[in-house]
């Protein structure tokens, strides 16, 4: 895949996503010409009581200005800071981008299934 101006910072941002957000991983990924395609996997920490669950991811450090919006760190919350963190950026150097306004998500319950996502995630550009 050839990637456009907008299509190298969203793949550049995707990969910085766990430095902005804590317990969180990233599975395969891929830009496609209008959409991406990626896993975020989040590890709950298993020293603190009070974690909230699977679904949410603490941040307790400062977070940069390139990722905003991060909110109570839902994957809604990531994927709109990620988002926002693309646009930003291709608004600033004047590349014209526009994001779908939702996402499509999935809880992936287990190897089978994470196996079949990332085959697809990774032959998506070969179809």
């Amino acid at each position: 895949m050839i990637l456009s101006h907008v299509g190298i910072i969203a793949d550049l941002l995707w990969h910085q996503i766990p430095t902005h957000h804590k317990n969180v991983e990233l599975g395969d990924f891929v830009v496609m010409p209008n959409h991406i395609h990626g896993i975020l996997i989040i590890n709950k920490p298993l020293n603190n009581a009070n974690d909230v669950g699977m679904d949410h991811v603490q941040t307790g450090h400062a977070l940069s200005p390139r990722f905003q919006n991060i909110g109570k760190n839902t994957i809604s919350s990531i994927v709109g800071s990620y988002k926002s963190a693309v646009t930003k950026h291709a608004n600033r150097l004047e590349y014209p981008h526009q994001w779908q306004k939702l996402f499509y998500d999935n809880i992936i319950k287990d190897n089978n299934q994470y196996q079949r996502i990332s085959d697809y995630i990774v032959s998506n550009p070969e179809n």
